[in-house]
């Protein structure tokens, strides 16, 4: 039976958190009878993280290919749902506050983008220099595409599974982001942006964003396809 919405974790050696997000939103989904799953899209951890999403009820999927892209790519093609509501393993989103994501799907939207700017970041949640590079690469961004989306790099994020798998999605690192993003505008998806809240996340680790490396590889990407637009754009059958 398809379901109406997939929750994609997705998840590298995510143990000290991951057990709180699904139950998280296994909450959500019993407060608000939801037709929904929960699907742990796993980039190969070797700690116990698949073990954990499995005990508590979560479909794993495991994905070998290293990189954010990849992991989320493998998951929403193991999803079965009509749409797909994707955020990270680490608690820094607030699964139970989702409504204004749903709302938007159910309204039409194939892409809804959070915004942390808008929604609220907790002392300690994000760095000065990824604060600077995220409001900096999501305005050059806009420079060239003029989409409605002040954060490019929000992990949470839903979106319409047929919409996005339609504009071939393949960059396999964090750059996925910023290609979600312009690919649906290139393609005239209808995207929405809309407050999120940013929370410090549960982990006690450092971070797998690399700030300067990733940075650079999404102002690659945003060049390669503002100067080749036309080559993204899928031609209906």
């Amino acid at each position: 039976m398809e379901k109406e919405i997939t929750f994609i974790l997705p998840c590298l050696n995510e143990e000290k958190s991951l057990e709180y997000c699904i139950k998280e939103i296994k909450d959500y989904i019993a407060n608000n009878q939801l037709n929904a799953e929960i699907l742990v899209a796993d980039n190969n951890s070797k700690d116990n993280s698949r073990k954990i999403a499995e005990n508590n009820g979560a479909k794993v999927v495991v994905c070998k290919e290293k990189g954010y892209g990849n992991t989320l790519i493998n998951g929403m093609n193991h999803a079965s749902g009509k749409y797909c509501i994707m955020g990270d393993s680490d608690g820094s989103y607030d699964f139970s506050n989702l409504q204004d994501y749903i709302r938007g799907l159910r309204e039409g939207y194939d892409l809804v983008v959070g915004n942390r700017f808008k929604g609220g970041i907790e002392k300690g949640a994000m760095s000065i220099s990824h604060i600077v590079g995220v409001k900096g690469l999501s305005a050059f961004a806009n420079f060239f595409f003029h989409t409605p989306i002040k954060d490019y790099h929000c992990g949470l994020r839903a979106y319409n599974t047929e919409s996005m798998k339609k504009i071939h999605l393949v960059q396999e690192g964090m750059e996925y982001a910023s290609e979600m993003i312009i690919k649906a505008k290139i393609n005239n998806l209808k995207i929405l942006e809309v407050p999120t809240v940013l929370r410090k996340d549960l982990r006690q680790k450092k971070s797998h964003i690399r700030t300067i490396r990733d940075g650079m590889r999404h102002v690659i990407l945003i060049c390669k396809l503002a100067m080749n637009k036309n080559k993204y754009k899928i031609k209906e059958s």
